[in-house]
């Protein structure tokens, strides 16, 4: 991952929408909110692309990795058939491969660490993304709906009620939870009970596994 992608993105996670919108006035707001959102585009299509090489690298580097390992078990089957038939220069010839192997294996697991390490980044630079876009794209809705209301003739709306409002505000979270996760408010429900659930019981499983192996230090121990 190059240091001016990280940059960028640094650059656009750490800008506030706020700070955009302290700087709108006698501009075109709505323009510039739509341009940050196409640089964000742009941004979040360049970190998917180097994600999607560095998992590729990963998948190759541990299929070479299998494969080196795969070798070198190999060879010490055949190192012993060697000796075996009184063969000492081909068992030679087998230890000598081993020992580039194991030179090569460390290297190659330093290359797996940091690959895994930078594909993690950049999964995490594209969830980051994705929650700035939404939020710029939030804004950008909202100011609009401003404008219109502004539009509007004086006396054409009322100011809604405190139940009518608390109503728009539960219908309005409600459709944000539905368009960003894909359930209605009880499916909701039933999918975090389910979790709820999940965790439990995986909490209990890890438990269990930390009693057994202090039991099993313990008795090793004894």
């Amino acid at each position: 991952m190059s240091d001016t992608l990280k940059s960028r993105v640094g650059r656009i996670i750490a800008g506030s929408v706020n700070a955009l919108l302290d700087r709108l006035e006698d501009q075109q707001p709505e323009a510039m909110m739509a341009q940050s959102l196409r640089e964000l585009d742009t941004l979040l299509d360049d970190v998917r692309h180097e994600l999607g090489k560095t998992s590729a690298n990963l998948h190759l580097a541990r299929q070479q990795h299998a494969r080196l390992n795969q070798q070198h078990q190999t060879l010490a089957e055949h190192i012993e058939h060697a000796i075996a038939e009184g063969r000492d220069d081909l068992a030679q010839a087998a230890i000598a491969r081993q020992i580039d192997i194991e030179a090569q294996l460390p290297v190659m697991d330093a290359s797996l660490a940091e690959l895994h390490t930078s594909e993690q980044t950049l999964a995490g630079y594209v969830a980051a993304l994705q929650g700035k876009q939404r939020e710029l794209a939030d804004t950008l809705q909202a100011y609009q709906l401003s404008r219109k209301q502004a539009a509007l003739p004086a006396g054409a709306a009322t100011e809604p009620g405190i139940a009518q409002r608390l109503e728009q505000v539960a219908r309005g979270f409600e459709n944000v939870y539905q368009r960003q996760t894909g359930l209605g408010l009880p499916a909701a429900q039933a999918s975090l009970h389910q979790a709820s659930q999940l965790q439990s019981l995986e909490n209990l499983v890890r438990e269990q596994q930390i009693a057994q192996r202090l039991a099993s230090i313990k008795a090793g121990k004894a």
